[in-house]
């Protein structure tokens, strides 16, 4: 073998000309400076240089030659070793600069001064690329392969690759230069081989037949402490060696290589040249070495490169010589976006795509693959995941297999999250494996068997709109990358290194030179800024004072950067890292009010010698802790949402400061004041970072700042940890979450904190769970930090008894079959079964920032506490000898949570379970000894009763001071609160009273303080005498039971005056038989544990219930002063059952069912003389109050007035991505596709004021339109997704005919059809003084479309297809929006049936009726004015008609056909008919007849017309519809008695009535007669009909099929069979409209 060696170097002596016999060795030419890069050393005689680290770092390895290269001579070097660590490769060129003086930068495209640079096949002169696509890609090239550099006599330089030229990359180059070299990226070692000739390629040496030999194995190939990804890996393109040694002795130049290593390499070399094969024969006569080497290592051509494929998806667009593919339509279109490449790919070759363009409308991202189906017989799918045959693909975090999930998290990263400018590639190994790369980082073996022949497939779906294949990597592109994988190698802190031992550590802190892009350093590194003129802010200093501030800025002053032209790019950092307890502080000197934002300060654990600095610090995903507004972010993660103050707000001259303390606790400084801690376990050795962001310009370093004390508790207002924020460390809990979790979270912040990654597209495997067992008592509370809308579903909490050890973390906490009791919605959970539904609280319904806390109490029961509020027992019996452990799961939308400072333990009481919880009983009895008690020592007028647990204050309003008698523990509640509040606002002897209007089997006693129900089990209702002031309760006591009824008693608040209401026996309209019926004005009612409004239903399991009552139990009802309604059981406040309750209510209760007498137990509040009333606001509050009654006497209605803007609205400047405003804002125009058109009014809505827009332009080529709304989240920061129906949180819209809510629909067939509002429709939203939400139509009120809105909240207007351009419009002066308001507001419910409340035919505002637009309607009108029927007959406007001509009823979108009554039946609505809405008798409960009873109609004629109304049925009847008194001229009009042995007189029968379900048939000509009339405003002659619209009482009718002869054909939708109904009963009919039909 050693003869061999020996014959194989006298060979490669002869072939190089470096044999002694050449006489011609490597002189200084042929050898590197030993100046170089700062990880790279020299050896064998300094012409090999190798790159320390290389697996750790991938720059700062740039050598120079050591003396200038001489003209004609080609600079070359052999590349000896690379890695696959990195992105990028060796890159050489050369430079003016001398390397004697030269400040080596960290890569060679960092040259300035006259450097040119080949990087992968680009040429870069000063680090600018001035030479695309340039020669053979560098990046390409292997182990063995020879590059070289040369200048030639005319000043070119050209590139020589394994002996061939590349041809001229750069003229014009000095005349001394010196040869660069970059061992960047894989490239970690070379050697200088001996100057060759330009234009002359080596000479070609015969090569005789040798023996075949065996490579040496790979044990052989790695040196001596080198680790496995720095081995020397063999490539099959390497070229053959260019010199050998002469001898092995120590003195040549291999002497500082090991004689294994010497052996391996000379072998390895020789076998890849090709001196050694086994079937080795000489090269053809002709060829040299030269072609040899081109053989091994071919050039590709434009024709071999790697494009996309003429053939593509039917919506791509291919450019950029078929580099760049564009999916067409991105906002119309998410799919049909497929492209390949033009072929195969071959083995070991990347193909590797860049995104250019992404847009935000739809969910998924890119998909990448490969397939074996050729792209011109293939019939592109819609999407590459439908190809069933022959495809890999990666889509999110997974690997499709032919459209099947094979793998489901093939790496942590997912392509739905990557961004423009993001790197995707893939390469087939020659193992067959596949293998994808993001961003450079390798994902590791997707499919280990792939099939010979691929081609790349990239599907351009969902957000992905553009990309662009990438061939050669720019240096910006590799250096982001390599970070990228540095990052991802090492997060806490690999490109952190201990500085050189030669230089000494500054004492004082300075900036480090090394700054962001638009950063500037000056005043010896006390100072940075983002420049606004130059480096000066303003004037142009003199040149003696540019000088002062030293070369730094100098840049600044030629390229002309300001602090106003750009808001990021302005990161420094702390020249040396922070001692433990040194505060590094600055001061804010400049500020710009261009941005928004401002400062942001932190830490980090990265050098910024070596660090490549991001536009903003935030960006950074590994070793950073940064304080930005009032939040804390960790590697871009918020993890504090509320910290301290608000940096966003400082001014110039405020000071900012950060500091880690011994303990690992980062505190930060505003002003000198600490705002807390605000991380814990932040690493030593951490540098300062300032990010001059946004406003901030420029900042100094303060020096001598001292580190303050840790107070002992936080002060208050700014400086106060928020609730939400994690306890600190000191004097908390050790509650953390464990270190072992499921697979998709994460734990941060000492344990403290938990998240979800990749939570757009994971949504569980994310549980965690506490770090040791709960103590009994003991609170673990979390908070929410960070939701997405993604997902159904929310977080899940509770305990389990398994430790976390012995835990499989299943998908999600409720699959587990033992030890584990889960809250999951409103269920609770025992071992993945459900015990418990409607449970008091709704975890999915809560929002970012709300506390969930869990505790088991010494009995083994749980309990759970929302924003530390108890919710009682959700379970009992958890094992009480058994620890368990608190577990969470972040599923669905919930991603971040964090442990409160609450985390620790409870009251002792609620630990030993010896007091009831706030929704558990109240002891009235308690223990002696346990009970709280009031101290003897109390105010002058306060008088102690009931062994000191009861406090009245007999007069006056103050010296009502009552104390404890103990001093409270730690935690202790001092529960009486609730009792006492009932007594401490009364005053004994003067006593609430029942008001005398009362329901009609209620009998009141005891001067009004007792109520009894004399009979049945309804008609009870009992009101208060006055209105009940804030904080007043009026309670009462029940009294008797009668248990043979159901149900409860049901009390409540309305807006209803009792002395409004007749006592329901004479003409007035009376009350109602029960509560849920009281809709007359609005009523808050509480019946068993339901709580509902105007008889609508808003909140179900509140409190205890009501039908648990008994005699002696005490209920009370108070209006806080935060306008809600408290309910009171026994002294136990429940808690707010109803908010946005109006001022001015009466106490209203219902004794329903088995509660037959109450009494009252409460007094009311002593009116006191003048001068002695305390100084409050309620002195007024009466005025105000008989103001608005006087105003309601007056007609204005049941609602207050719509009040009027004065002031000018208009719309935000946030808005869709598709909105131009113009006219001053308040216009709102879509400039493109359908949607992305939301706009927000800037004004929040204040009560009565009435906000309108009108429609402007309707594009006719979509469907849909408009959507109204509001929203109660401040909308100037809001992100608005594509259309209003996507919002999730804090909206209500009107939409179509439906009322949504957060994207769900809460209510059908609201008011008119918004999608067929025509150009001109005026649309208006009002709030009014109880919280609803009302829509205004034309200026007509729609009614109630949302109760209870809470405030402040904004309208919204959602320009969505059809709709284009709308314009915010103010009121008339002088409208009647009041008295519209007003008559709307009284409708009831009964009288909306039909579409009355949809009385609008639509069109531009009229001035008068906005029904005068549809001339149909005015017609009939005008007819029905000419039968001369009594105004009394039919309803007042706007109630009076509604108008059923086809473009009225196409306008609003009414279905042909409805169903009503018990059972329902269906009917037909009157199409082509015009409806006078009749009035009905108050006392035949019209409300509940139109529900409950069938609806027909009945053809008449115009002289029978004023005879049936004045009777008030069809047929032969004897009541008026306006009284149920007998007319004076029927039978029995003197209302004779009959005598005493009188018989009674004989009925006469009624003779039958024809009805039917519809008017075509009921309205034909044999049913109803024509009649001609001359029409008085056009004077032409018309044909009318006219006809009955009645309700019928189900099973007093017989349907038939028709008896009248008909012209035409039956109604088709209604069975001949029951065409026609019969009914002979008295009273079976009811009245309820006149129909009019026109010819």
């Amino acid at each position: 073998m050693l003869g061999s060696l020996l014959l194989l170097c006298s060979l490669e002596s002869r072939a190089s000309g470096s044999g002694p016999e050449s006489g011609g060795g490597l002189g200084s030419c042929g050898e590197l400076h030993p100046r170089t890069g700062r990880l790279v050393s020299l050896s064998a005689c300094g012409r090999t240089a190798r790159r320390q680290q290389p697996g750790q770092e991938f720059n700062h390895g740039l050598v120079l030659s050591r003396e200038p290269l001489r003209d004609g001579r080609v600079f070359t070097v052999r590349i000896d070793r690379k890695v696959n660590s990195w992105s990028g490769s060796i890159e050489i060129g050369v430079t003016a600069l001398d390397p004697s003086v030269l400040d080596f930068p960290s890569s060679a495209t960092g040259l300035k001064g006259g450097s040119w640079v080949v990087s992968g096949c680009s040429v870069l002169r000063d680090g600018r690329s001035v030479l695309e696509e340039y020669g053979q890609d560098l990046d390409q090239l292997g182990e063995g392969d020879r590059v070289g550099v040369e200048r030639t006599v005319a000043g070119e330089l050209r590139l020589w690759v394994n002996g061939r030229d590349c041809g001229v990359a750069a003229t014009g180059l000095p005349a001394r230069v010196w040869a660069v070299v970059d061992l960047y990226g894989k490239c970690t070692q070379i050697t200088v081989l001996p100057p060759e000739p330009g234009f002359s390629p080596p000479t070609p040496v015969p090569t005789p037949p040798l023996e075949p030999s065996t490579p040496p194995e790979d044990s052989v190939l790695a040196e001596q402490g080198t680790s496995g990804d720095e081995a020397f890996m063999v490539s099959p393109a390497q070229a053959r060696p260019e010199t050998f040694p002469n001898s092995l002795e120590s003195h040549n130049d291999f002497a500082s290589m090991e004689l294994s290593e010497v052996v391996s390499n000379t072998i390895l070399s020789a076998y890849n040249g090709g001196l050694l094969n086994v079937n080795l024969s000489p090269p053809p006569a002709g060829e040299g070495l030269g072609s040899s080497c081109a053989a091994t290592s071919p050039i590709l051509t434009s024709n071999d490169a790697l494009l996309f494929h003429e053939k593509c998806g039917t919506l791509i667009k291919l450019s950029n010589n078929n580099k760049t593919a564009e999916r067409r339509r991105p906002l119309d279109e998410f799919n049909n976006g497929v492209v390949m490449t033009n072929r195969p790919l071959r083995d070991n070759e990347m193909f590797e795509i860049r995104i250019d363009k992404l847009v935000d409308k739809w969910s998924g991202s890119i998909e990448i693959g490969v397939t074996t189906h050729n792209p011109n017989n293939l019939e592109y799918p819609a999407t590459m995941t439908n190809l069933q045959s022959g495809t890999i693909m990666m889509s999110g975090c997974g690997i499709l297999t032919n459209g099947k999930g094979t793998r489901r998290e093939y790496c942590e990263f997912s392509l739905d999250e990557l961004q423009e400018g993001d790197h995707i590639g893939l390469t087939r190994k020659s193992n067959s494996a596949l293998h994808f790369f993001i961003n450079g980082i390798d994902q590791g073996v997707a499919t280990p068997l792939t099939p010979p022949v691929v081609y790349g497939v990239v599907d351009l779906y969902g957000m992905a709109v553009k990309v662009t294949i990438v061939h050669n990597n720019n240096h910006s592109d590799r250096l982001r990358r390599n970070n990228a994988i540095l990052r991802a190698l090492s997060p806490e802190g690999a490109l952190r290194r201990a500085a050189p031992a030669t230089q000494a550590e500054p004492e004082r802190l300075l900036f480090h030179p090394n700054c962001g892009q638009k950063a500037a350093i000056t005043h010896e590194g006390r100072t940075a800024l983002r420049p606004q003129y130059g480096p000066w802010g303003g004037e142009k200093p003199a040149e003696g004072a540019l000088m002062e501030l030293g070369e730094g800025v100098r840049k600044w002053e030629v390229e002309g950067v300001s602090a106003t032209d750009d808001f990021n790019h302005g990161v420094v950092l702390s020249s040396r890292a922070l001692r433990d307890g040194e505060v590094f502080q600055v001061r804010i000197d400049k500020m710009v009010d261009k941005w928004a934002g401002s400062i942001e300060i932190g830490v980090t654990t990265h050098n910024p010698a070596y660090l490549q600095l991001p536009s903003t610090m935030t960006n950074l995903r590994s070793g950073t802790w940064m304080m930005t507004g009032n939040g804390v972010m960790h590697n871009g993660t918020t993890i504090l949402d509320e910290y301290g103050h608000n940096l966003d707000r400082l001014k110039a001259g405020d000071t900012v400061g950060v500091v880690r303390r011994e303990d690992g606790t980062l505190h930060f400084f505003v002003n000198g004041m600490t705002q807390g801690p605000a991380a814990w376990n932040v690493p030593p050795g951490v540098y300062a970072v300032v990010d001059l962001y946004g406003q901030a310009a420029q900042a100094t370093i303060v020096d001598d700042v001292e580190v303050p004390p840790v107070p002992e508790s936080l002060p208050e207002g700014n400086n106060q940890v928020s609730p939400s924020s994690p306890s600190s460390g000191a004097g908390g809990s050790d509650l953390r979450f464990h270190q072992l979790h499921g697979s998709n979270a994460v734990i941060t912040n000492g344990g403290r904190t938990a998240l979800r990654h990749n939570c757009r597209s994971e949504f569980n495997d994310a549980i965690v769970i506490s770090n040791r067992a709960l103590r009994d008592g003991e609170l673990f509370e979390i908070v929410i930090q960070k939701m997405v809308d993604r997902w159904s579903g929310s977080i899940e909490a509770g305990v389990t008894a398994i430790r976390p050890e012995d835990l499989e973390f299943p998908n999600t906490m409720t699959d587990i079959d033992y030890d584990t009791w889960m809250l999951s919605g409103t269920a609770i959970m025992q071992d993945g079964n459900t015990m418990r539904n409607n449970y008091g609280c709704d975890l999915d319904a809560l929002g970012t920032g709300a506390r969930i806390g869990m505790m088991r109490t010494a009995k083994g029961d749980l309990h759970y506490f929302i924003n530390g509020q108890d919710q009682g027992a959700a379970c009992s019996g958890l094992p009480p000898g058994k620890e368990v452990y608190a577990v969470v799961d972040l599923y669905g939308q919930c991603v971040q949570v964090s442990i409160t400072n609450a985390t620790g333990p409870m009251d002792n009481s609620l630990a030993t379970s010896n007091t009831a919880t706030e929704k558990s009983f109240p002891l009235h009895s308690p223990v002696a000894g346990v009970a709280h008690r009031f101290h003897s020592t109390c105010g002058k007028n306060v008088t102690l009763e009931e062994d000191g647990t009861r406090a009245v204050r007999a007069a006056g309003y103050a010296h009502g001071l009552v104390f404890s008698t103990k001093e409270l523990r730690a935690e202790e509640v001092f529960e009486s609160y609730p009792f006492l509040r009932c007594h401490l606002s009364t005053v004994a002897g003067v006593a609430h009273r029942f008001h005398s209007t009362c329901g009609k089997n209620v009998t009141l006693e005891e001067d009004g303080t007792r109520a009894v129900r004399a009979a049945g089990y309804a008609h009870g209702l009992v009101f208060s005498t006055k209105e009940l002031r804030a904080e007043e309760v009026f309670e009462v006591k029940v009294e008797e039971l009668d248990e043979k009824w159901a149900g409860s008693l049901r009390l409540g608040l309305t807006t209803l005056a009792p002395g409004e209401m007749g006592p329901g026996t004479g003409g007035g309209p009376g009350l109602p038989p029960s509560l849920p019926e009281l809709r007359t004005k609005t009523t808050w009612m509480v019946s068993s544990c339901e709580v509902r409004r105007d008889g609508q239903l808003q909140r179900m399991n509140y409190g205890r219930n009501l039908e648990r009552l008994g005699v002696g139990s005490r209920v009370g009802i108070r209006r806080g002063t935060d306008d809600t309604m408290h309910i009171v059981i026994d002294g136990e406040d429940m808690g707010p059952a109803a908010t946005g309750v109006a001022k001015n209510v009466w106490a209203v209760l219902d004794l329903y069912g088995p509660v037959r007498s109450v009494s009252i137990v409460s007094s009311a509040r002593l009116e006191e003389p003048e001068g002695t009333r305390p100084p409050s606001p309620s002195s007024d509050t009466g005025s105000e109050g008989e103001e608005d009654n006087e105003g309601e006497e007056h007609g204005l209605g049941g609602q207050d007035q719509v009040a009027i803007m004065h002031t000018a609205l208009e719309f935000l400047e946030n808005h869709g991505k598709n909105i131009l405003l113009s006219n001053g804002n308040r216009t709102a125009t879509r400039v493109a596709s359908y949607n992305q058109g939301i706009v927000v009014i800037s004004q929040p809505l204040v009560p009565q004021l009435l906000v309108q827009v009108r429609i402007d332009f309707l594009n006719r080529q979509w469907t849909s339109s408009l959507v109204l709304g509001v929203i109660t989240c401040p909308p100037e920061r809001l992100n608005f997704p594509a259309s209003a129906c996507a919002l999730k949180r804090a909206a209500w819209l009107l939409r179509g005919r439906g009322v949504f809510h957060n994207g769900l629909k809460i209510c059908e067939k609201f008011g008119p059809n918004l999608d067929t509002c025509p150009e001109g429709t005026i649309l208006g939203l009002r709030l009014d003084s109880s919280g609803g939400l009302h829509l205004h139509v034309n200026g007509m009120d729609q009614g109630v479309a949302v109760p209870d809105v809470p405030q402040p909240c904004h309208a919204l207007v959602d320009l969505y297809g059809q709709c284009e351009q709308v314009t915010i419009v103010s009121p008339e002066p002088g409208a009647a929006i009041g008295k519209s308001a007003g008559i709307q507001g009284d409708m009831e419910k009964a009288d909306m049936v039909d579409g009355i409340k949809e009385s609008v035919c639509w069109g531009p505002p009229p001035a008068a009726s906005p029904l005068k637009s549809c001339e149909y309607h005015a017609l009939c009108s005008r007819f029905q004015e000419l039968l001369l029927l009594p105004e009394d007959y039919f309803m007042p406007p706007p109630k009076r008609s509604l108008c059923y001509c086809e473009s009225c009823r196409k306008l609003r979108g009414d279905e042909a056909h409805r169903r009503r009554g018990e059972p329902p039946r269906e009917y037909a609505l009157p199409f082509g008919w015009c409806r006078f809405n009749l009035r009905v008798n108050p006392h035949l409960e019209a409300g509940t007849l139109t529900k409950k009873w069938h609806m027909a109609y009945h053809g008449s004629n115009v002289a029978v017309v004023r005879r049936v109304l004045d009777r008030g049925e069809l047929g032969a009847g004897t009541a008026s519809i306006l009284s149920c008194r007998p007319l004076k001229g029927e039978p029995g009009g003197e209302f004779e008695e009959p005598g005493e042995n009188c018989a009674p007189p004989r009925e006469e029968q009624p003779p039958p009535v024809l009805l039917s379900p519809s008017l075509q048939y009921a309205g034909a000509e044999t049913l109803a007669s024509k009649v001609q009339f001359r029409d008085p405003k056009s004077q032409r002659t018309h044909q009318a009909q006219v006809a009955f619209q009645v309700c019928v009482r189900p099973g007093s009718y017989t349907p038939g099929p028709p008896s009248a002869a008909l012209r035409e054909p039956p109604d088709p939708h209604f069975s001949p069979a029951e065409l026609e109904w019969v009914t002979k009963e008295k009273g079976a009919t009811l009245l309820y409209a006149l129909l009019v039909r026109v010819e």
